[in-house]
């Protein structure tokens, strides 16, 4: 229950490397400290702060974004949920050159990875910054062998992946089932999904599919069994608001649920 470094910092310090953590970038001073160090590249990756312009110059190659999507689509925050949301077959990586646009510049390298069926928010993330590392180590010798080709991204085919709201993780049963079931992915490990049960709010962490069921939505049914606005869906893990992680049975056990509930 304390702050950790991230492994980079970890490995920065036990290297003798200067680490700054400037809180915001608006300062003259703190852009200043980076173009002291006459950096050859800035690498940027989730950074979540806009780098100003001067920063982005502060490299003779610039600064290149490691973005966890094919772009042009899924430009911005939240590009693995969303990717899963959609129900995209592949994602990938992409190296960007940065400019003042929101994921805008030109792509110098691109690789690919299928969604499968069962991964996660948390899984694809750990793939896609495997898949990250490697690619933008060969982008760097590119770069400063002067190997390097960055392609204009096409016009066509953006999309936008916006920051999730806590409100869209509110499970609206009225929604087809396949839908519920990747939003359940696409939030997992965080924020969760979420529904109510007796105004009680339940996490939900793994569910699957149902075929050939007709319930009306939020209608529960054969222990976890919920009907949704297409088909159904079974909830297979889900956690009480203070408790821990259950299984389906584990949970009817100690927490049963009447004849005709509903999940709101």
């Amino acid at each position: 229950m304390r702050p950790v470094s991230s492994p980079v910092k970890r490995l920065a310090l036990v290297s003798g490397i200067e680490v700054l953590q400037p809180p915001s970038l608006q300062r003259a001073a703190e852009v200043e400290r980076v173009r002291a160090a006459r950096p050859d590249a800035l690498v940027v990756a989730a950074y979540g702060l806009i780098l100003p312009q001067a920063l982005l110059e502060a490299g003779r190659h610039g600064a290149l974004n490691i973005h966890a999507s094919l772009l042009p689509r899924w430009r911005g925050a939240a590009p693995i949920q969303r990717a899963l949301l959609a129900g995209d077959s592949e994602t990938g990586i992409s190296i960007m050159q940065m400019d003042a646009g929101l994921d805008t510049g030109p792509v110098l390298k691109q690789a690919r990875t299928p969604i499968r069926e069962d991964d996660d928010a948390a899984s694809l993330h750990d793939r896609l910054a495997g898949l990250g590392a490697e690619l933008i180590v060969e982008a760097l010798a590119e770069v400063e062998s002067s190997r390097a080709v960055a392609l204009p991204q096409p016009k066509l085919g953006i999309t936008y992946a916006r920051k999730i709201d806590k409100r869209e993780t509110r499970i609206d049963w009225t929604r087809p089932a396949a839908e519920l079931e990747r939003a359940v992915r696409a939030f997992r490990p965080a924020p969760g999904a979420a529904t109510l049960a007796g105004g009680v709010e339940l996490k939900i962490w793994r569910v699957r599919v149902v075929e050939g069921r007709r319930l009306a939505p939020g209608e529960v049914t054969d222990g976890l069994v919920v009907g949704c606005g297409e088909g159904a869906l079974e909830i297979l893990e889900l956690q009480r608001a203070g408790g821990r992680r259950l299984g389906a049975s584990d949970f009817l056990r100690g927490h049963p649920l009447p004849a005709g509930a509903r999940l709101e």
